[in-house]
C-alpha cells in the first residue's frame, strides 16, 4: 500500500538477442541479482518484471524479455510474448554486443519507431572487445542514443547506470503517452467535491480501491476538499455543505442513484469515467458506448478484464455488466471474457470490446488496446461509460467533458440502429 502501483510507473522494455546480456544489464541497473544469468542461450524464458525507484528518473518497471532470436517452437512462443511487451513499453533498452548488429536489432528499431517509443542502445560486453567501426558508424548515422557498458564489471557500473539514467530522463521527458489530468483540471482550490463510495463485496477489506484513492489524492494535491460518503449518506453530505459542490463523483454501480439525487446544476461523473480519460481516450470510449444501442441479442461482445482476480458471486465484469447489457439490448449476448493481458486473437469478430477501468494497466497499454480495436473497425468502450449508457445517464456524466460528450452524440446520431436502452 506504500509503493507506487506498477501501472503508474515508467515501463522500460529490455530487448535483444539471446545471450547478449539483457538480464545482466537489468541486474547492473538494479544493483542486485534480479534475473538469472547464464552463458546458456534462452535462460530468460518469460518476461521478468522489476519495479524500482530509479532516481532521479522516478518509479519504473523494467521488463526483461526473452531473446528475439530464440529458436524452435517453444522459442517462437517466448519471442511472441516478448514482442507483446512493445504494447506496454514507454521506452526501450536495446541490448547488443560490440560485434552484433543486424536484422534483429533493425526490427526492434522499426517497431519502436512505429510506436513512437524512445530507444537507448546498450552495447554490452565492451570489456571483451570494442565496438566494430561499422557498428559505431551505423549508430552515429541513425543518431541513436547509445551507452557502452560491461554489465558484469562492478567497477564500471556507476558510469554506465548514470549514462542510462541521463538518456532516460531526456528521452522520456515529453512522452506522447503522458497521462491526461485525472481530476485537477475540473476543480479549483477550496472547491468541495463529493465522492460517493459504496462499501460492497468488491471493496477490499480495510481499504478502498485504487482509482478512488488516486482521485482523493488528486483533489488534495489541487487544494480541493473531498467529502466522502456512502450512497445512503449522500443527501446528508449535500445538506452539510453551505453551497452546492463543484463536482460529484460516484462508483459506476450507483450512477443512476447519483444522477437522480444530484441537483441539475451540479456537474457529476464517475470514477471509471475519470480513469477512462486518465488512462485512455475518453472521446473514443464515449463514441464506443453509443454502439451498445445498436447491439442485438446474439451479438458477440468481448470483456477485457485486466485483473486476473477470482470472480466473486456478483462480479462487476462477469455478472453485473452482462446483466445490464442484457436489459439494454433486450436479450442474451454472447460474451467472452479475457483476463489479465489476454486479448482476442480476432477482435473483428466482435460487435463491441468492453475494457475495464484499467487501474492495473499503464496508459501506453490501454492506448495500444484501443489502437487495435480501431484497426479492426470495432468500437471499444470501458466499464464506466458502458454502465452509464445502459442506465440511460451517460450524457449527464459526460457533461464535465465537452469533447467526449460531442463524440458520443455524433456516434449516437450516426448509428443506423440507434435506440433507447431497453427499448
Amino acid at each position: 500500500m506504500n509503493s507506487v502501483p506498477r501501472s503508474m510507473r515508467l515501463q522500460i522494455a529490455i530487448f535483444g538477442r539471446a545471450n547478449v546480456g539483457k538480464s545482466s544489464v537489468l541486474n547492473m541497473i538494479a544493483g542486485q541479482d534480479v534475473a538469472i544469468t547464464s552463458p546458456e542461450p534462452g535462460t530468460t524464458t518469460d518476461v521478468v518484471e522489476k519495479a524500482m525507484e530509479l532516481l532521479p528518473v522516478g518509479p519504473v518497471v523494467f521488463l526483461d524479455t526473452a531473446g528475439l532470436d530464440d529458436a524452435g517452437p517453444l522459442g517462437a512462443l517466448r519471442t511472441a510474448r516478448a514482442r507483446r511487451i512493445f504494447d506496454r513499453a514507454d521506452a526501450v533498452l536495446l541490448v547488443t554486443e560490440p560485434s552484433v548488429w543486424g536484422e534483429w536489432e533493425e526490427g526492434v528499431l522499426e517497431t519502436a519507431s512505429a510506436k513512437k517509443l524512445p530507444v537507448i542502445v546498450v552495447v554490452n560486453k565492451t570489456d571483451l572487445s570494442a565496438p566494430r567501426g561499422d557498428m559505431a558508424a551505423a549508430l552515429r548515422a541513425k543518431a541513436l542514443d547509445h551507452v557502452l557498458c560491461a554489465a558484469t564489471d562492478r567497477g564500471r557500473r556507476e558510469e554506465a547506470v548514470a549514462a542510462i539514467k541521463e538518456r532516460l530522463l531526456r528521452l522520456t521527458a515529453s512522452t506522447s503517452t503522458a497521462p491526461a489530468p485525472l481530476i485537477g483540471d475540473l476543480v479549483k482550490p477550496g472547491d468541495a467535491v463529493v465522492l460517493i463510495i459504496p462499501i460492497d463485496r468488491e471493496a477490499p477489506k480495510g481499504r478502498i480501491i485504487l482509482p478512488q484513492v488516486q482521485v482523493m489524492r488528486g483533489l488534495l494535491d489541487h487544494g480541493a476538499l473531498p467529502v466522502v460518503c456512502r450512497e445512503h449518506e449522500y443527501s446528508k453530505a449535500l445538506a452539510s455543505l453551505r453551497e452546492p459542490p463543484a463536482l460529484v463523483v460516484c462508483d459506476s454501480q450507483v450512477v443512476d442513484f447519483m444522477t437522480a439525487n444530484t441537483p441539475a446544476g451540479v456537474p457529476c461523473t464517475t470514477f471509471s469515467i475519470l480513469f477512462a480519460r486518465f488512462k485512455g481516450d475518453l472521446a473514443a470510449y464515449a463514441a464506443g458506448a453509443a454502439a451498445i444501442r445498436g447491439l442485438r441479442p446474439g451479438d458477440r461482445v468481448a470483456v477485457l478484464e485486466a485483473c486476473s482476480h477470482h470472480a466473486i458471486e456478483d462480479d462487476i465484469g462477469r455478472v453485473k455488466l452482462p446483466r445490464w447489457l442484457k436489459a439494454a439490448v433486450g436479450g442474451e449476448l454472447k460474451i467472452d471474457t479475457f483476463a489479465g493481458r489476454d486479448l482476442p486473437d480476432a477482435p473483428g469478430e466482435y460487435k463491441l470490446l468492453l475494457q475495464c477501468g484499467g487501474c492495473m494497466l499503464g496508459r501506453t497499454e490501454i492506448l495500444a488496446r484501443m489502437g487495435k480495436a480501431a484497426a479492426a473497425g470495432v468500437p471499444i468502450t470501458n466499464y464506466g461509460t458502458a454502465i452509464s449508457e445502459c442506465k440511460g445517464v451517460l450524457e449527464r456524466v459526460l457533461s464535465p467533458f465537452p469533447a467526449a460528450l460531442a463524440a458520443y452524440r455524433a456516434a449516437a446520431s450516426a448509428g443506423s440502429r440507434y435506440r433507447t436502452p431497453g427499448g
